[in-house]
């Protein structure tokens, strides 16, 4: 298997891609009085203490002759089935349809070939395969600037979770194939008008009559842009029960009769970006009937479904994705002068461009480690909202020290005065925000204190997952 160890290397680096070169090359050459400074460790694998001298700890993972003979198949395949003119803008908002079909054939092409979920089971359309070969399938996606699925699918990512854990062997028939095969994209609702942070509290009702459900009530900031097929989203469905108690989730068909999607006029970027990013709706319910039989993990149990849900958005899924936003700094300081000479060469630019390297760092390796407990069914406790905190403040950290390098460069994409093809002006306004989606970076804190056990005498434990 993969090992996530800690090694060492002779010089600062990032995983082997010429993308990840140019702030790798300019971080050694912005750092030499890191030279002598670690302190002497023993690696996992062949227990070498390395003394003063060895700059850096190298937390890439090794890999297998059997997951190399893989790479070159996943390469080969993604080279042959990755359109060469993918449109990729930095404000995703910008993403056409047309642009976004070609993002859901990518999508089905890969669930076709089991790679789309790659864990998810065989037997509900995923792959099945390891975490060695589901980590290569994610970095060689990742060259392309990609993520599994190739588009906005939080509903899938998180209701398919939920559904292995709490729906019944029809609804996993039913449900999760068209998911992990990319034949269907589904958005998570959640968030309404008065329940955010405290999603308990929803109050879209969901009544039972005879075979069906009909639902009454709006969600906010949902979804992206280009729609969706269904909706994964929870409930009311007991007016008068005791909190935590009254709750139900259900699986509805995006286009049922009484539905209706309205675009939200915001502030965030993008599209097809992520939640932090991203076009919003709000979704109004007007006697929309749904079938009993989507109904996941029976009624009024629907805060135990929850937690699953909830493990994974506040950051037990991880991630291995490599934040490019820092490329893109140094290859744009780079290419910027002050008074003759590249603004990179200042020293007051060259501390803030490696505090904004160590912040995307430590964040990708806060998100590599959750992913390799996710996908090795390690315990977890307080990881996901630690890494969900941290992603989530160190961005704002990063915007004001890139702000700072690059001066109005990084508020405008007015091609007369941008110089980064509006990726840091899109980060700007991005980075704000993302501070509330999936969790504020507060209720990410309070996650943490239960965990823990601060405060209280018995930790809390994490939301199941399958």
């Amino acid at each position: 298997q993969a090992q996530m160890c800690p090694t060492f290397a002779d010089g600062l680096h990032t995983r082997q891609a010429p993308s990840a070169e140019p702030a790798a090359r300019a971080l050694r050459d912005l750092t030499p009085h890191t030279h002598g400074h670690t302190i002497g460790l023993t690696t996992c694998d062949d227990h070498t203490t390395h003394q003063p001298g060895d700059r850096t700890m190298d937390f890439e993972p090794r890999y297998t002759a059997e997951q190399q003979t893989f790479r070159e198949e996943v390469r080969s395949w993604l080279t042959e089935n990755v359109p060469p003119d993918l449109a990729q803008p930095a404000d995703a908002a910008d993403t056409t349809y047309d642009e976004y079909l070609q993002y859901r054939v990518l999508g089905r092409r890969l669930g076709g070939k089991g790679w789309l979920w790659p864990t998810a089971p065989a037997e509900f359309g995923g792959g099945g395969l390891s975490i060695d070969h589901a980590i290569v399938i994610e970095e060689e996606l990742d060259e392309y600037d990609l993520t599994v699925p190739p588009y906005y699918d939080s509903g899938g990512r998180l209701g398919g979770a939920s559904i292995l854990v709490w729906g019944d062997d029809e609804q996993k028939q039913r449900f999760l194939p068209p998911i992990f095969t990319g034949d269907v994209r589904t958005w998570q609702l959640l968030t309404e008008p008065s329940a955010g942070s405290d999603l308990a509290g929803v109050q879209i009702s969901a009544v039972r009559d005879g075979d069906d459900y009909v639902i009454n009530g709006q969600k906010i900031f949902v979804g992206s842009s280009h729609g969706a097929e269904q909706f994964w989203m929870i409930t009311r469905t007991d007016p008068d029960g005791k909190r935590h108690q009254n709750l139900s989730w259900f699986m509805v068909p995006a286009d049922s009769p009484g539905i209706t999607v309205a675009p939200m006029d915001l502030l965030i970027s993008g599209g097809e970006g992520g939640a932090g990013t991203g076009i919003k709706n709000t979704v109004f319910f007007d006697n929309v009937r749904v079938p009993a039989s989507n109904l996941i993990g029976g009624e009024n149990n629907g805060w135990q479904v929850a937690t699953t849900h909830l493990e994974l958005e506040h950051g037990s899924g991880g991630t291995i994705r490599r934040n490019r936003l820092v490329d893109r700094l140094f290859e744009y300081a780079g290419g910027l002068e002050r008074n003759g000479k590249p603004l990179s060469k200042d020293p007051e630019v060259q501390e803030l461009m490696v505090d904004v390297y160590v912040e995307a760092e430590i964040s990708r390796l806060f998100g590599l480690r959750n992913y390799w407990m996710r996908h090795s069914h390690q315990k977890m406790a307080h990881e996901g909202p630690q890494s969900s905190y941290y992603r989530k403040t160190s961005g704002l950290r990063m915007g004001e020290s890139i702000l700072k390098v690059l001066g109005p460069y990084a508020l405008t994409n007015d091609p007369a005065w941008d110089r980064s093809d509006g990726h840091m002006e899109v980060f700007q306004r991005s980075s704000i925000v993302a501070l509330h989606p999936g969790g504020t970076a507060e209720i990410q804190k309070v996650i943490m204190a239960r965990r823990l056990a601060i405060g209280r005498e018995v930790r809390e434990e994490a939301g199941r997952l399958a």
